[in-house]
Protein backbone atom coordinates (compact mmCIF):
# COMPACT_ATOMS: atom_id res chain seq x y z
CA UNK A 1 0.00 0.00 0.00
CA UNK A 2 1.27 3.92 -1.03
CA UNK A 3 4.28 1.75 -2.08
CA UNK A 4 7.22 3.77 -3.79
CA UNK A 5 7.81 2.85 -7.47
CA UNK A 6 10.26 0.24 -7.94
CA UNK A 7 13.03 -0.45 -11.01
CA UNK A 8 11.64 1.32 -14.54
CA UNK A 9 7.90 1.57 -13.17
CA UNK A 10 9.37 4.95 -11.85
CA UNK A 11 9.35 5.97 -15.74
CA UNK A 12 5.89 7.11 -16.63
CA UNK A 13 3.12 7.78 -14.65
CA UNK A 14 4.28 6.81 -11.33
CA UNK A 15 5.26 9.51 -8.73
CA UNK A 16 8.14 11.48 -7.83
CA UNK A 17 6.54 11.54 -4.19
CA UNK A 18 5.50 8.14 -3.42
CA UNK A 19 3.52 7.49 -0.59
CA UNK A 20 4.64 4.83 1.49
CA UNK A 21 2.95 2.46 4.30
CA UNK A 22 3.45 5.12 7.05
CA UNK A 23 1.78 7.47 4.96
CA UNK A 24 4.24 9.92 4.69
CA UNK A 25 4.83 11.06 0.90
CA UNK A 26 8.72 10.93 0.21
CA UNK A 27 10.77 10.94 -2.39
CA UNK A 28 10.68 8.11 -4.91
CA UNK A 29 14.73 6.53 -4.30
CA UNK A 30 16.37 7.18 -7.86
CA UNK A 31 17.02 4.20 -10.36
CA UNK A 32 18.61 4.89 -13.84
CA UNK A 33 15.45 5.14 -16.06
CA UNK A 34 15.24 2.36 -18.87
CA UNK A 35 13.46 4.58 -21.52
CA UNK A 36 13.29 3.30 -25.04
CA UNK A 37 15.20 5.84 -27.82
CA UNK A 38 13.29 8.48 -28.55
CA UNK A 39 12.54 7.75 -32.29
CA UNK A 40 11.32 4.95 -31.01
CA UNK A 41 8.34 6.42 -28.56
CA UNK A 42 8.19 8.95 -31.65
CA UNK A 43 6.16 6.39 -33.08
CA UNK A 44 4.27 5.12 -30.44
CA UNK A 45 0.06 6.14 -30.09
CA UNK A 46 -0.99 5.80 -26.43
CA UNK A 47 -4.39 4.49 -26.14
CA UNK A 48 -6.71 3.51 -23.47
CA UNK A 49 -8.85 -0.01 -23.74
CA UNK A 50 -12.13 0.17 -25.13
CA UNK A 51 -15.07 -0.44 -22.14
CA UNK A 52 -17.13 -3.50 -22.29
CA UNK A 53 -20.69 -1.83 -21.09
CA UNK A 54 -23.42 -1.27 -23.61
CA UNK A 55 -23.43 2.49 -23.13
CA UNK A 56 -21.70 5.05 -25.36
CA UNK A 57 -19.31 7.37 -22.89
CA UNK A 58 -20.03 11.31 -22.70
CA UNK A 59 -17.82 13.97 -21.33
CA UNK A 60 -18.17 16.86 -19.66
CA UNK A 61 -16.22 19.21 -17.61
CA UNK A 62 -16.46 21.26 -14.82
CA UNK A 63 -14.72 24.45 -12.70
CA UNK A 64 -16.56 24.38 -9.26
CA UNK A 65 -15.59 27.36 -6.77
CA UNK A 66 -16.51 26.93 -2.81
CA UNK A 67 -17.04 30.39 -1.41
CA UNK A 68 -17.94 29.03 1.90
CA UNK A 69 -13.91 28.35 2.52
CA UNK A 70 -10.55 29.58 1.37
CA UNK A 71 -8.25 26.86 -0.20
CA UNK A 72 -6.50 25.06 2.95
CA UNK A 73 -3.11 24.84 1.30
CA UNK A 74 -2.85 28.91 -0.20
CA UNK A 75 -5.16 30.46 1.51
CA UNK A 76 -4.31 33.77 -0.16
CA UNK A 77 -5.16 32.32 -3.30
CA UNK A 78 -9.07 32.55 -2.19
CA UNK A 79 -11.85 30.32 -2.48
CA UNK A 80 -11.69 26.61 -2.68
CA UNK A 81 -11.57 25.25 -5.97
CA UNK A 82 -12.17 21.87 -8.17
CA UNK A 83 -11.90 20.72 -11.16
CA UNK A 84 -14.30 17.72 -12.27
CA UNK A 85 -14.63 15.38 -15.38
CA UNK A 86 -18.19 14.02 -15.69
CA UNK A 87 -18.76 11.18 -17.68
CA UNK A 88 -22.44 9.76 -18.20
CA UNK A 89 -23.41 7.09 -20.60
CA UNK A 90 -24.60 8.92 -23.73
CA UNK A 91 -26.32 7.94 -27.50
CA UNK A 92 -24.33 6.33 -30.14
CA UNK A 93 -22.89 9.33 -32.37
CA UNK A 94 -19.46 9.65 -33.66
CA UNK A 95 -17.11 12.72 -33.57
CA UNK A 96 -13.80 13.39 -31.82
CA UNK A 97 -13.31 11.63 -28.24
CA UNK A 98 -12.07 13.76 -25.11
CA UNK A 99 -8.28 14.80 -24.54
CA UNK A 100 -6.72 12.52 -21.99
CA UNK A 101 -5.04 15.69 -20.17
CA UNK A 102 -4.08 19.36 -21.64
CA UNK A 103 -0.41 19.16 -22.87
CA UNK A 104 0.43 21.64 -20.21
CA UNK A 105 -0.47 19.03 -17.91
CA UNK A 106 1.72 16.50 -19.76
CA UNK A 107 4.67 18.75 -20.02
CA UNK A 108 3.95 19.24 -16.64
CA UNK A 109 4.10 15.96 -15.36
CA UNK A 110 7.25 15.05 -17.82
CA UNK A 111 9.19 17.87 -16.04
CA UNK A 112 8.46 16.64 -12.92
CA UNK A 113 10.03 13.05 -13.32
CA UNK A 114 12.21 14.03 -15.31
CA UNK A 115 10.71 11.61 -18.35
CA UNK A 116 12.47 13.99 -21.08
CA UNK A 117 13.28 10.99 -23.90
CA UNK A 118 10.70 8.45 -22.50
CA UNK A 119 7.48 10.12 -23.64
CA UNK A 120 6.74 13.65 -24.77
CA UNK A 121 4.18 16.00 -23.96
CA UNK A 122 2.10 15.69 -27.45
CA UNK A 123 1.90 11.76 -27.07
CA UNK A 124 0.89 11.51 -23.43
CA UNK A 125 -1.53 14.40 -23.54
CA UNK A 126 -2.72 12.77 -26.82
CA UNK A 127 -3.35 9.71 -24.97
CA UNK A 128 -6.75 8.10 -27.17
CA UNK A 129 -9.99 8.23 -24.72
CA UNK A 130 -13.25 6.75 -25.20
CA UNK A 131 -15.56 9.51 -24.13
CA UNK A 132 -16.93 12.24 -26.41
CA UNK A 133 -17.64 15.70 -24.85
CA UNK A 134 -20.56 17.23 -25.07
CA UNK A 135 -22.34 14.16 -26.14
CA UNK A 136 -26.44 13.46 -26.04
CA UNK A 137 -27.38 11.57 -22.78
CA UNK A 138 -28.67 8.25 -22.97
CA UNK A 139 -32.45 8.61 -21.41
CA UNK A 140 -32.94 7.35 -17.68
CA UNK A 141 -31.43 7.76 -14.53
CA UNK A 142 -28.30 6.58 -13.04
CA UNK A 143 -26.30 5.70 -9.83
CA UNK A 144 -23.27 8.60 -9.33
CA UNK A 145 -19.70 7.27 -8.74
CA UNK A 146 -17.25 10.26 -6.77
CA UNK A 147 -13.38 8.85 -7.82
CA UNK A 148 -10.53 10.81 -6.10
CA UNK A 149 -7.45 10.31 -7.47
CA UNK A 150 -3.98 9.79 -5.97
CA UNK A 151 -1.67 12.22 -3.77
CA UNK A 152 0.57 14.36 -6.70
CA UNK A 153 -1.43 12.73 -9.33
CA UNK A 154 -4.60 14.25 -11.49
CA UNK A 155 -8.05 12.86 -12.31
CA UNK A 156 -6.76 11.47 -16.05
CA UNK A 157 -4.89 8.53 -13.91
CA UNK A 158 -8.36 7.26 -13.22
CA UNK A 159 -9.73 7.89 -16.72
CA UNK A 160 -10.37 3.98 -17.79
CA UNK A 161 -12.09 2.97 -14.66
CA UNK A 162 -14.40 6.28 -14.98
CA UNK A 163 -15.05 4.69 -18.58
CA UNK A 164 -15.85 1.41 -17.96
CA UNK A 165 -18.22 2.56 -14.79
CA UNK A 166 -20.03 5.02 -17.14
CA UNK A 167 -20.40 2.36 -20.26
CA UNK A 168 -21.92 -0.14 -17.39
CA UNK A 169 -25.12 2.72 -16.33
CA UNK A 170 -23.50 4.81 -14.02
CA UNK A 171 -22.79 8.60 -13.98
CA UNK A 172 -18.51 9.21 -12.95
CA UNK A 173 -17.40 12.36 -11.26
CA UNK A 174 -13.66 12.42 -11.26
CA UNK A 175 -12.61 15.11 -9.17
CA UNK A 176 -9.07 17.05 -8.99
CA UNK A 177 -8.94 19.11 -5.31
CA UNK A 178 -6.49 21.81 -6.19
CA UNK A 179 -2.77 22.04 -5.33
CA UNK A 180 -2.90 18.45 -4.60
CA UNK A 181 -1.08 17.62 -8.01
CA UNK A 182 1.56 18.80 -10.07
CA UNK A 183 0.16 20.40 -13.10
CA UNK A 184 -3.86 20.61 -13.18
CA UNK A 185 -5.31 23.12 -15.68
CA UNK A 186 -7.80 25.79 -14.26
CA UNK A 187 -9.91 28.11 -16.08
CA UNK A 188 -7.63 31.53 -16.99
CA UNK A 189 -4.37 29.69 -18.22
CA UNK A 190 -3.54 28.89 -14.78
CA UNK A 191 -1.84 25.41 -13.87
CA UNK A 192 -1.72 24.65 -9.91
CA UNK A 193 1.14 22.57 -8.75
CA UNK A 194 1.24 20.55 -5.48
CA UNK A 195 1.75 22.77 -2.85
CA UNK A 196 0.50 20.43 -0.50
CA UNK A 197 3.64 18.51 -0.95
CA UNK A 198 5.58 20.97 0.47
CA UNK A 199 3.21 21.72 3.53
CA UNK A 200 2.37 18.36 4.58
CA UNK A 201 4.54 17.67 7.88
CA UNK A 202 5.65 13.69 8.64
CA UNK A 203 2.39 11.90 9.68
CA UNK A 204 0.38 14.60 9.22
CA UNK A 205 -1.54 13.23 5.88
CA UNK A 206 -4.62 12.86 7.83
CA UNK A 207 -5.58 16.56 6.49
CA UNK A 208 -5.74 15.22 3.14
CA UNK A 209 -9.24 12.82 3.37
CA UNK A 210 -10.52 15.20 5.86
CA UNK A 211 -10.28 17.97 3.08
CA UNK A 212 -11.37 15.99 0.38
CA UNK A 213 -14.43 14.56 2.30
CA UNK A 214 -15.64 18.72 2.53
CA UNK A 215 -14.64 18.92 -1.33
CA UNK A 216 -16.83 15.77 -2.43
CA UNK A 217 -19.68 16.87 -0.02
CA UNK A 218 -19.60 20.12 -2.12
CA UNK A 219 -19.65 18.89 -5.19
CA UNK A 220 -22.79 16.60 -4.19
CA UNK A 221 -24.25 19.67 -2.73
CA UNK A 222 -23.81 21.29 -6.34
CA UNK A 223 -24.91 18.38 -8.48
CA UNK A 224 -27.93 17.34 -6.90
CA UNK A 225 -29.67 21.27 -5.99
CA UNK A 226 -32.76 21.36 -6.43
CA UNK A 227 -32.64 24.63 -8.03
CA UNK A 228 -29.83 25.45 -10.53
CA UNK A 229 -27.71 22.76 -10.35
CA UNK A 230 -24.06 22.85 -11.56
CA UNK A 231 -24.06 20.48 -13.91
CA UNK A 232 -26.50 20.58 -17.09
CA UNK A 233 -27.46 17.16 -16.93
CA UNK A 234 -27.94 16.46 -13.71
CA UNK A 235 -31.30 15.38 -14.05
CA UNK A 236 -29.67 12.17 -15.09
CA UNK A 237 -28.38 10.96 -11.59
CA UNK A 238 -30.02 8.79 -9.25
CA UNK A 239 -29.66 11.19 -5.96
CA UNK A 240 -30.60 8.20 -3.78
CA UNK A 241 -28.10 5.76 -5.16
CA UNK A 242 -24.16 7.59 -4.76
CA UNK A 243 -20.97 5.92 -4.06
CA UNK A 244 -17.62 6.57 -3.83
CA UNK A 245 -14.14 5.38 -4.86
CA UNK A 246 -10.27 6.16 -5.30
CA UNK A 247 -6.95 5.00 -5.51
CA UNK A 248 -4.25 5.53 -2.64
CA UNK A 249 -5.40 8.56 -0.29
CA UNK A 250 -8.75 9.25 -2.58
CA UNK A 251 -9.41 5.20 -1.05
CA UNK A 252 -8.77 6.71 2.46
CA UNK A 253 -10.96 9.80 1.15
CA UNK A 254 -13.70 7.61 0.68
CA UNK A 255 -14.27 6.21 3.87
CA UNK A 256 -13.58 9.89 5.80
CA UNK A 257 -16.19 11.14 3.29
CA UNK A 258 -18.85 8.46 3.55
CA UNK A 259 -18.07 9.12 7.61
CA UNK A 260 -19.56 12.27 7.52
CA UNK A 261 -21.60 12.10 4.55
CA UNK A 262 -24.66 9.93 4.52
CA UNK A 263 -25.60 10.66 0.96
CA UNK A 264 -22.62 7.99 -0.38
CA UNK A 265 -24.21 4.26 0.41
CA UNK A 266 -20.84 2.53 -0.79
CA UNK A 267 -17.18 3.29 -0.74
CA UNK A 268 -13.90 1.84 -2.47
CA UNK A 269 -10.39 2.07 -1.14
CA UNK A 270 -7.91 1.05 -4.39
CA UNK A 271 -4.40 0.22 -2.56
CA UNK A 272 -4.28 3.58 -0.38
CA UNK A 273 -3.37 3.68 3.95
CA UNK A 274 -6.58 4.81 6.19
CA UNK A 275 -4.02 8.02 7.13
CA UNK A 276 -7.50 9.61 8.50
CA UNK A 277 -8.94 6.39 10.64
CA UNK A 278 -12.28 4.83 10.40
CA UNK A 279 -14.26 5.88 13.00
CA UNK A 280 -14.91 3.90 16.24
CA UNK A 281 -18.71 3.67 14.71
CA UNK A 282 -18.35 2.63 11.89
CA UNK A 283 -19.77 3.45 8.99
CA UNK A 284 -23.51 3.52 9.86
CA UNK A 285 -23.47 -0.03 8.17
CA UNK A 286 -22.79 0.59 4.69
CA UNK A 287 -21.19 -1.52 2.35
CA UNK A 288 -16.77 -0.85 1.75
CA UNK A 289 -14.41 -2.92 -0.24
CA UNK A 290 -10.69 -2.84 0.24
CA UNK A 291 -8.66 -3.70 -3.23
CA UNK A 292 -4.90 -3.52 -2.95
CA UNK A 293 -1.54 -5.11 -3.58
CA UNK A 294 -0.31 -8.52 -1.04
CA UNK A 295 1.92 -6.53 0.38
CA UNK A 296 -0.44 -5.77 3.62
CA UNK A 297 -1.07 -2.72 5.66
CA UNK A 298 -1.21 -1.67 8.97
CA UNK A 299 -4.33 0.64 8.75
CA UNK A 300 -6.10 -2.12 6.75
CA UNK A 301 -5.61 -4.17 9.68
CA UNK A 302 -6.36 -1.48 12.62
CA UNK A 303 -9.61 -0.60 10.57
CA UNK A 304 -10.76 -3.54 9.42
CA UNK A 305 -13.27 -4.43 12.66
CA UNK A 306 -14.21 -1.27 12.77
CA UNK A 307 -15.79 -1.44 9.01
CA UNK A 308 -19.51 -2.53 10.15
CA UNK A 309 -21.39 -3.49 7.38
CA UNK A 310 -20.87 -5.70 3.98
CA UNK A 311 -17.22 -5.70 3.42
CA UNK A 312 -14.31 -7.51 1.48
CA UNK A 313 -10.58 -7.10 1.57
CA UNK A 314 -9.36 -8.49 -1.74
CA UNK A 315 -5.52 -8.30 -2.71
CA UNK A 316 -4.16 -9.08 -5.95
CA UNK A 317 -1.04 -11.17 -6.56
CA UNK A 318 1.91 -9.43 -8.79
CA UNK A 319 0.18 -5.78 -8.33
CA UNK A 320 2.01 -2.47 -7.66
CA UNK A 321 0.77 0.74 -6.11
CA UNK A 322 -0.82 1.77 -9.39
CA UNK A 323 -2.43 -1.30 -11.02
CA UNK A 324 -5.85 0.27 -10.03
CA UNK A 325 -4.80 3.08 -12.44
CA UNK A 326 -3.91 4.00 -16.47
CA UNK A 327 -0.07 3.40 -14.97
CA UNK A 328 -0.02 -0.17 -16.38
CA UNK A 329 -2.02 0.25 -19.59
CA UNK A 330 -0.13 3.32 -21.05
CA UNK A 331 3.33 2.09 -19.57
CA UNK A 332 2.83 -1.52 -21.01
CA UNK A 333 2.45 0.45 -24.47
CA UNK A 334 5.70 2.05 -23.94
CA UNK A 335 7.59 -1.06 -22.83
CA UNK A 336 8.36 0.19 -19.18
CA UNK A 337 6.70 -2.41 -17.42
CA UNK A 338 8.86 -3.64 -14.40
CA UNK A 339 9.43 -7.95 -14.67
CA UNK A 340 9.62 -7.97 -10.91
CA UNK A 341 5.77 -6.69 -11.20
CA UNK A 342 4.36 -9.68 -13.38
CA UNK A 343 0.70 -8.00 -13.91
CA UNK A 344 -0.05 -6.95 -17.22
CA UNK A 345 -1.60 -3.51 -18.60
CA UNK A 346 -4.26 -5.86 -19.70
CA UNK A 347 -4.83 -8.03 -16.37
CA UNK A 348 -4.35 -4.82 -14.20
CA UNK A 349 -7.04 -3.01 -16.06
CA UNK A 350 -9.61 -6.25 -16.36
CA UNK A 351 -9.22 -7.20 -12.85
CA UNK A 352 -9.73 -3.38 -11.85
CA UNK A 353 -12.49 -2.84 -13.85
CA UNK A 354 -14.63 -6.06 -13.17
CA UNK A 355 -14.32 -5.91 -9.34
CA UNK A 356 -14.95 -2.30 -8.88
CA UNK A 357 -17.79 -2.59 -11.56
CA UNK A 358 -18.98 -6.13 -9.46
CA UNK A 359 -19.05 -3.83 -6.02
CA UNK A 360 -20.86 -0.56 -7.34
CA UNK A 361 -23.47 -3.40 -9.81
CA UNK A 362 -24.16 -5.10 -5.93
CA UNK A 363 -24.36 -2.26 -3.53
CA UNK A 364 -26.06 0.42 -5.96
CA UNK A 365 -27.96 -1.64 -8.58
CA UNK A 366 -29.16 -4.22 -6.53
CA UNK A 367 -27.45 -6.85 -9.36
CA UNK A 368 -24.88 -9.67 -7.60
CA UNK A 369 -22.56 -11.14 -10.05
CA UNK A 370 -20.98 -13.21 -7.79
CA UNK A 371 -17.39 -12.21 -8.51
CA UNK A 372 -17.21 -10.73 -4.70
CA UNK A 373 -18.28 -14.29 -3.63
CA UNK A 374 -14.67 -16.09 -3.29
CA UNK A 375 -12.00 -16.94 -5.79
CA UNK A 376 -13.01 -17.59 -9.59
CA UNK A 377 -10.74 -19.25 -12.14
CA UNK A 378 -10.37 -16.43 -14.39
CA UNK A 379 -9.06 -14.30 -11.79
CA UNK A 380 -6.38 -16.64 -10.07
CA UNK A 381 -4.21 -13.64 -9.22
CA UNK A 382 -6.94 -12.25 -6.66
CA UNK A 383 -7.07 -13.36 -3.20
CA UNK A 384 -9.75 -13.21 -0.59
CA UNK A 385 -8.43 -11.87 3.05
CA UNK A 386 -12.06 -11.16 4.23
CA UNK A 387 -15.11 -11.53 3.49
CA UNK A 388 -18.21 -10.52 6.25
Amino acid sequence: MNHPPRGTAAALLVLSLALLGTGVAQAAPSAPAVVPPAAETGRVRLELPSPTGPYTVGRDTLHLVDESRPDPWVPEAGARELMVSMYYPARPGGGRTAPYMTSAEAQAFIDDRELTGAVSAETLSGTRTNARPAATPARGRFPLVVLSPGFTVNRSTLTLLAEELTSRGYVVAAVDHAYESVGTAFPGGRLLDCVACGKIPPGGYGVVPAGRAQDVSFLLDRLLADRHPVWRHAGVIDPTKIGMAGHSIGGASAATTMAGDERIRAGANMDGSFMAPVPAQGLGGRPFMMLGTSDGDRSWTRDWPLLDGWKRWISVTGAGHFTFTDVPVLGDQLGLLPPQEPLSGKRSQEITRAYVTAFFDLHLKGVDRKLLDGPVPEHPEVVFHGVD
